[in-house]
C-alpha cells in the first residue's frame, strides 16, 4: 500500500555500500518502518529530541510529508568534545499508494516515536462475492452457450 519503489533506492544504497556510510548515520534521515496490519497501514517514525510542537505531519496528493526540528543551544564557554547528534530540520517523504484513505490518518507522538495509522480504503478491501445458483437471462456467457447448441 505504501509506494516502495524509489528510484533511486538501489543506487542509494549501492553508494551506501562502497561508500562505507551507514544508512543510521546519514544526517537528517528520519528511520522509518511501515506495514499493513488488518485494514490498516501503519508508519513509525523515530523522532528522538524532537520536541512535539515542531513536529509538522501533512500529505498532498499521495506523498505524506513529515518535518521536525532538533537544536542545542550551546552556551558561551562550552567545551564541546564531540558533536555527534545531528540537529536542524529533518524531512522524511513517504508516497502512499492509491488504495489508501488519506482523509483518515491519524498520528500518535510517544516516547520519541511518531506513528501513523493509514487505513486502507474501503474501495480496496478485500471482499468476498456471493455466488449464485441459478442462471441470469441476460448474461453474455449464457446467451452464448445457447447460440452454440
Amino acid at each position: 500500500m505504501l509506494v516502495m519503489n524509489s528510484p533511486f533506492r538501489e543506487f542509494d544504497a549501492l553508494f551506501d555500500q562502497f561508500s562505507g556510510r551507514s544508512v543510521s548515520s546519514t544526517p537528517n534521515q528520519i528511520p522509518m518502518d511501515a506495514y499493513r496490519r488488518d485494514s490498516d497501514v501503519w508508519v513509525h517514525l523515530d523522532l528522538p529530541g524532537i520536541a512535539p510542537d515542531s513536529l509538522d505531519v501533512s500529505v498532498e496528493g499521495n506523498v505524506l510529508t513529515v518535518t521536525g526540528e532538533r537544536s542545542w543551544q550551546r552556551c558561551e564557554g562550552d567545551q564541546v568534545y564531540r558533536s555527534e547528534r545531528h540537529t536542524g530540520t529533518f524531512r522524511r517523504h513517504v508516497t502512499l499508494g492509491d488504495g489508501l484513505d488519506v482523509e483518515g490518518i491519524e498520528a500518535d507522538y510517544t516516547d520519541g516515536v511518531l506513528t501513523l495509522r493509514v487505513p486502507v480504503a474501503e474501495k480496496t478491501k478485500q471482499r468476498k462475492i456471493n455466488v449464485g445458483t441459478g442462471s441470469a437471462p441476460d448474461s453474455p456467457a449464457i446467451n452464448a452457450a445457447s447460440d452454440a447448441n
